[in-house]
């Protein structure tokens, strides 16, 4: 590796240290050491990224095996979700004061063995707690990946490495519903969890192998932030996934939804004003948001995070409840995307670093967002399900686009020793996206769900006298229902695609950098 890198900025060329990785007895690490040891991490990286989105495909057999609605099994996954992003912001200090290597460690045992408390839940509250656990996990091993790409691979090669980080991520977010799919069919819900343990226990062997020991910073930690961030995203979490079952109302006492999302809010403006004013070493540096392109990487990243989340909740549900498909069946209609955006990712990242970071950005989203409106448009009008398989292909193309390019272009300007502390705060970020977006999917697809059902009640109220308080069986929704229920499913999917949408036009912000020349 090069000993410093030339990067052209509107001032004049800068010399800085290209970062040599060195394990702490000074040995210098190889290209091939680093490669080595991306990919053992990216193991248990791919694993906990399938487990935000396996869920999905299992929700029917989780309410039927359970015996719990729709906002119960929503709580399987924003439990996740928030155990995961709270302490993001402390897992890559973590990872800075003891070393990645021993936090991934830590976090893929936590991982596994909750995995199999999942598994072996027979109650609705006992999966949730255990999500919570599994989502401690996760969230001390996501931070250590980016970290040690940054700290591992200068510039000129690291837009190969956050290629294959990105592909991982746009892979899994998608390959989950699809073995979600084969495992509820072929041996039952609980096997979606229990297929973790294999997987985590070689996972890590291979860290322990191939992951050097890079040096350590002695961080201090802002526990008060911890706490303000915690309750602040949980209190407005809360409220927006819950106020349709309190009709946004009294909750208890003086206790109402209103009352959450206002404390909630006033709780995270006071966390914001402590992280500014208060700690010696904040928890999240504000001085970070001065770099652009860091501040934009974490705006598109958070929509990019509440659309993958949000759009898998109606998609699912469609397939499998108003058109009757297996949920191996229904993960299959995504596969050409998974397929595409795995093969095409690579490429892209390690096209990126000479490309218009501007353009391939705001490309991918709109084309995210277009194929989203697609999806809305076809499953409002009933066409074949083939029609949305093809759609899917434009799809795999706009993730391949997507995951790497956020992530070279937001961590692109971070210097080694803000390494930790960028990670934490980008991976916090994208899974406060994902956790808002599944609390709004919730509230949206109850709001839509009411609306279209109230419509089939005045349209057919013969029909439906005959089906209420009916059993419907595994799910479904009786055929005279589906038009309707699919109605409310694509009225759901415009939430994500508006986000996206949104995400495409700030886009059009980011900064592009002059091409780095070598040392």
């Amino acid at each position: 590796m090069s000993a410093t890198e030339e990067l052209e900025r509107p001032g004049g060329p800068v010399r800085r240290p290209a970062a040599p990785a060195v394990t702490r007895g000074g040995e210098q690490i190889t290209e091939r050491q680093a490669w080595s040891a991306l990919w053992a991490l990216l193991v248990g990286f791919f694993m906990i990224l399938v487990d935000s989105t396996i869920v999905t495909t299992a929700i029917p057999a989780i309410m039927t095996g359970l015996d719990t609605t729709v906002n119960g099994v929503v709580w399987v996954t924003s439990a996740y979700l928030l155990t995961y992003a709270v302490p993001l912001l402390v897992t890559g200090r973590l990872g800075d004061r003891f070393g990645p290597r021993n936090i991934f460690i830590i976090g893929l045992v936590v991982f596994t063995a909750s995995s199999a408390w999942c598994g072996l839940s027979t109650t609705i509250g006992m999966l949730i707690a255990a999500r919570a656990v599994q989502g401690i996990g996760a969230a001390l091993m996501t931070p250590q990946s980016m970290a040690v790409i940054t700290r591992l691979f200068p510039y000129a090669r690291r837009g190969a490495a956050m290629g294959l980080w990105g592909s991982t991520a746009g892979v899994a977010t998608l390959v989950g519903p699809l073995l979600g799919g084969v495992l509820v069919d072929s041996l039952g819900w609980e096997w979606i969890f229990f297929v973790n343990v294999p997987v985590g226990i070689l996972g890590i062997w291979q860290v322990w192998r191939r992951v050097p020991d890079l040096p350590r910073v002695s961080h201090r930690f802002d526990w008060l932030g911890v706490v303000l961030s915690g309750i602040g995203v949980f209190l407005i979490v809360f409220g927006l996934q819950e106020g349709n079952s309190y009709n946004w109302g009294t909750i208890t006492g003086v206790l109402s939804v209103p009352l959450l999302l206002a404390v909630g809010v006033l709780v995270m403006a006071g966390f914001v004003w402590w992280e500014a004013k208060g700690p010696a070493e904040p928890l999240v540096p504000l001085a970070l948001f001065g770099t652009w392109n860091f501040t934009m990487g974490n705006i598109l990243t958070f929509a990019v995070g509440a659309t993958v989340t949000s759009m898998t909740f109606p998609m699912m549900i469609f397939l499998q409840d108003a058109r009757y498909l297996t949920p191996t069946e229904a993960a299959l209609t995504m596969v050409p995307n998974a397929v595409l955006s795995g093969v095409l990712a690579p490429i892209v990242g390690r096209a990126f670093p000479r490309l218009n970071a501007r353009l391939v950005i705001a490309s991918g989203l709109g084309l995210f967002a277009l194929t989203l409106f697609g999806y809305q448009w076809l499953i409002r009008d009933g066409h074949p399900v083939w029609q949305l398989v093809v759609l899917a292909v434009p799809m795999g193309v706009a993730g391949s686009l997507i995951w790497g390019a956020i992530s070279l272009t937001t961590t692109r300007d971070l210097e080694p020793h803000e390494a930790g502390a960028g990670s934490s705060v980008f991976n916090t970020t994208r899974q406060m996206g994902a956790v808002l977006g599944s609390a709004m999917i919730a509230m949206v697809m109850t709001q839509r769900i009411s609306v279209w059902m109230t419509r089939f009640a005045t349209a057919d109220p013969v029909a439906a006298a005959s089906l209420r308080g009916s059993q419907q069986g595994e799910g479904h929704v009786p055929a005279a229902i589906a038009p309707y229920f699919s109605r409310a499913m694509a009225d759901s999917i415009l939430l994500p695609a508006v986000v996206v949408a949104v995400g495409a036009v700030a886009a059009l912000w980011v900064q592009n950098h002059h091409r780095e020349r070598p040392a």
